[in-house]
C-alpha cells in the first residue's frame, strides 16, 4: 500500500490550485493552510525550486470525530494536500492516503474514518 494517493493533470499551475481548491471544498474540506514551498525555500536559503504549493485541507465534521476518537490524532491533520509544477503543463496533485497512516493507530473507528476520508480525496481527484 502507498502512503499517498495521486493524480496528474495539465493545467497551468495556479489554475490548478483553483480546481484543487474548488474540488476540496465540493467534498466538505476547506484549507486552513497554503504553504508556497518554492517561495519559502527562496526565501530562506536561496535556493530556486518549481512551483510547489502544501494545501492543508480540513474537513471539521470529520476532524471532530477522529480528534473524539484519538486525542492525539491533531498530528495527522490537517490532510495535506500538494501541488507541485512538473513541467510542461503537467501539475502532480498528491494527498496522504489517510488508510495508510490512520490503521497505524490501531483504532477501529479511525480505520473506518480513514476510509471515508479516503473515498472523499478520490471523489476530489476525480473532479480534476
Amino acid at each position: 500500500m502507498s502512503f499517498y494517493i495521486a493524480k496528474t493533470i495539465q493545467a497551468p499551475f495556479d489554475a490548478a490550485i483553483d480546481k484543487v481548491t474548488a474540488a476540496l471544498k465540493e467534498e466538505g474540506f476547506g484549507v486552513l493552510t497554503d504553504i508556497d514551498v518554492r517561495a519559502t525555500l527562496k526565501t530562506k536559503l536561496g535556493v530556486d525550486w518549481r512551483p510547489y504549493r502544501i494545501l492543508g485541507a480540513c474537513n471539521p465534521p470529520l476532524a471532530h470525530r477522529a480528534l473524539q476518537a484519538e486525542d492525539k490524532i491533531g498530528t495527522m491533520l490537517p490532510c495535506n494536500v500538494i501541488v507541485q509544477d512538473l513541467g510542461g503543463g503537467s501539475v502532480e496533485v498528491a494527498a496522504i492516503d489517510p488508510s495508510a497512516s490512520m490503521e497505524r493507530v490501531g483504532k477501529p473507528e479511525l480505520t473506518e474514518l480513514a476510509a471515508t476520508v479516503r473515498a472523499k480525496l478520490e471523489a476530489v481527484f476525480a473532479r480534476l
